[in-house]
């Protein structure tokens, strides 16, 4: 039995606004690009999710696989203005199938293209927050996908299942759904193994799930692992997390029926603080503070403020209000936060007692190195 115990799938039932993340494998065919009967089908089922009072955001996949069809492109290329360029051409035709799904049925849908930067930048964060949110209000179905046409390395190293966590936690979602063409999460990889079972349930911050996941496909960058560490960012603002097939007839409708489909993963810490999860969200930092035992122990267990003297090393440049990320020394990250000291300034104080600083620097600005208010613990 490699199920932990239940978990009520009423929370499915309950729900009033799911982000639902729609996989580069389920979505497009190597042969013909798009499958217009998956876009269409699930589009069926979020227009009778709308009349159930719902609010639904899809992030979806799918443009770099249309726009290598488009150019008659048999493999995917490794370069990444190659990418950038599929990317442009496969979006038009990506939105266009959304848009005329939903316009038959009398729905408007709305073009959401983000990248990290968006949510790396509070200001911009907020904006796409309220902006959805509104769509949202006005019933319409907000189509979220990554700005590849202008990203660089989120092409390389970025993937959907990210995004949708992230935007799971800037809409304040309580389910997450990923659809796939796999059945959800296995304790072994079913295409190797006879016995492999399905796993029902599971907290998303069981670190023991990530052994379970499996690598990305050859269509698609997010695999098995990126979809349960997507599971435990969207835990941070308290949403449920569900992988299953897309490729099961009605599956929307009967994940909100709670039907037991695919795996659920409840959010397994209490809900954070929106600007927490901001912090938390970050996916780049400007560098990193190397912490003793010491200060890695009160961060986690104590939630207390980040002081000099609990520094051993600080590595990268970056200025004062930029994040860094705060790691222990076997290279552990446990937190994100806001510096109060540049670079160079943190490195002539760390070791040191706070009531140094003002004789090291000259000035005291502030006594802690980064203050509670503006750490998230990640670990």
């Amino acid at each position: 039995m490699h199920d932990m115990e239940k978990i009520d799938r009423s929370i499915l039932s309950r729900s009033t606004r799911w982000v639902i993340k729609i996989g580069t494998s389920l979505v497009t065919d190597s042969r013909v690009g798009l499958r217009k009967d998956i876009v269409e089908s699930l589009s069926g089922q979020v227009c009778q999710l709308l009349k159930q009072g719902m609010q639904v955001v899809l992030v979806s996949s799918g443009s770099i696989g249309e726009g290598m069809r488009r150019l008659g492109w048999k493999q995917r290329p490794d370069k990444v203005h190659l990418l950038q360029a599929a990317a442009a051409i496969g979006q038009i035709g990506l939105v266009h199938s959304y848009e005329a799904a939903f316009r038959q049925r009398g729905v408007h849908s709305a073009q959401i293209l983000l990248t990290h930067a968006d949510l790396a930048n509070r200001q911009r964060y907020l904006n796409a927050r309220n902006t959805i949110r509104e769509l949202l209000g006005l019933g319409v179905v907000p189509v979220v996908n990554e700005n590849d046409a202008v990203v660089n390395e989120e092409i390389l190293f970025g993937d959907n299942d990210t995004l949708a966590a992230l935007t799971a936690n800037l809409i304040d979602a309580e389910c997450l759904i990923l659809l796939t063409d796999q059945q959800g999460l296995f304790d072994l990889n079913p295409t190797q193994s006879e016995s492999a079972q399905l796993v029902r349930y599971g907290k998303a911050d069981d670190m023991s799930l990530l052994r379970l996941a499996g690598e990305a496909g050859e269509s698609g960058r997010g695999g098995m692992i990126t979809k349960v560490q997507a599971a435990q960012k969207a835990s941070r603002s308290g949403s449920y997390t569900i992988i299953a097939s897309g490729q099961e007839p009605d599956v929307l409708l009967r994940l909100r029926g709670g039907e037991e489909m695919g795996t659920l993963l409840s959010p397994g810490k209490e809900r954070i603080a929106a600007r927490k999860q901001w912090l938390a969200g970050q996916l780049r930092s400007k560098g990193k503070l190397i912490l003793d035992n010491g200060a890695a122990s009160v961060l986690k267990e104590a939630g207390k403020s980040l002081l000099p003297v609990g520094v051993t090393a600080v590595i990268g440049d970056f200025t004062r209000g930029e994040i860094v990320t705060c790691v222990d020394h076997g290279g552990r990250e446990i937190a994100r936060g806001l510096v109060n000291y540049n670079s160079d300034e943190a490195r002539r104080i760390i070791g040191q007692p706070s009531r140094s600083i003002e004789h090291i620097l000259g000035y005291c600005g502030e006594s802690e190195l980064i203050h509670r208010d503006n750490i998230a613990i990640t670990a």
